[in-house]
């Protein structure tokens, strides 16, 4: 077999762990099925200091139960476990999972606990094959198949996309936001280096506020707060959903203007995926 056939075989790989990823859900032995998962509690929080890295977020102290043993578990996270948290007060649940028998070696999820089926590794690997394929059809047959090809996987991803959902739902929760003062307590520091070399400096306030039930939130705010670098002291305004302090704002109108932002680049992802796609079909 010459390198052209072995080139030409080239989807055999991914095509394999796709089938054994999905086989391996299927029978329930991906690691998300093996783990233990467990709703965490979170006990103490700490505050970032002021020129440190945002990326370990807020250091918290979360307490769990182990099932299997009932013995209950105090550790600190501090962006070592799984996701960072960047929203945090004492009280709030978040989701754990941890190897059978090592609760010490536990994982904060925050944003995928949806991969609790295993299925999310493997479904990656099919949109990586999906690109190949049509990649590999558009230097065999020509780019009315790219047209085709990559059209439907932009119309199918942009439809299957949660952001349209998560943006209303946002907005929904803010329609009835609680505005409360609040300071920035610390701003944190990370530089980047863009491809010429250049160093790209970043920073994050560190906010704290209370809600009017009497829970002290501390947030680590991307977005809202104005020439973030010398925001230390400030005092501001926070706006925050009644159901879930960790849905907030400092500006909402702003927060509106990126839903609307992310919503409309759905919108135009679908009409030109489709366009796309039926200009290929035409022109084959």
């Amino acid at each position: 077999m010459g390198v052209d056939d072995v080139l030409r075989l080239w989807w055999v790989l991914p095509t394999g762990l796709a089938l054994l990823g999905y086989g391996l859900a299927l029978v329930g032995l991906t690691p998300a099925q093996r783990a233990v998962w467990v709703k965490g509690r979170i006990v103490e929080v700490g505050q970032p200091a002021h020129g440190a890295s945002k990326r370990p977020g807020i250091p918290v102290t979360i307490a769990f139960r182990d099932p299997a043993t009932g013995q209950e578990f105090v550790l600190s996270n501090v962006g070592k476990h799984g996701d960072s948290v960047e929203e945090a007060w004492v009280g709030r649940e978040v989701e754990v999972r941890h190897p059978r028998g090592r609760p010490h070696r536990f994982r904060v999820v925050l944003h995928s606990p949806e991969d609790k089926n295993g299925r999310y590794g493997p479904y990656c690997t099919v949109v990586l094959l999906l690109i190949g394929l049509v990649i590999h059809a558009t230097v065999l047959w020509g780019y009315p198949w790219a047209l085709l090809g990559f059209g439907a996987l932009v119309t199918a991803l942009a439809a299957l996309s949660p952001d349209i959902r998560t943006a209303r739902a946002r907005d929904t929760l803010l329609a009835e936001a609680i505005a409360v003062p609040a300071r920035v307590v610390a701003v944190t520091r990370d530089v980047y280096t863009d491809g010429e070399g250049d160093e790209i400096i970043n920073h994050a306030p560190v906010v704290t506020f209370t809600t009017v039930e009497g829970t002290e939130v501390t947030v680590l705010s991307r977005d809202g707060i104005p020439d973030p670098s010398r925001s230390l002291g400030r005092r501001l305004t926070i706006h925050y959903a009644p159901s879930d302090p960790a849905v907030y704002t400092p500006d909402p109108a702003a927060d509106r203007r990126a839903n609307e932002r992310a919503v409309g680049t759905i919108i135009i992802l679908l009409i030109a995926g489709a366009a796309a796609a039926v200009t290929g079909a035409i022109l084959l």
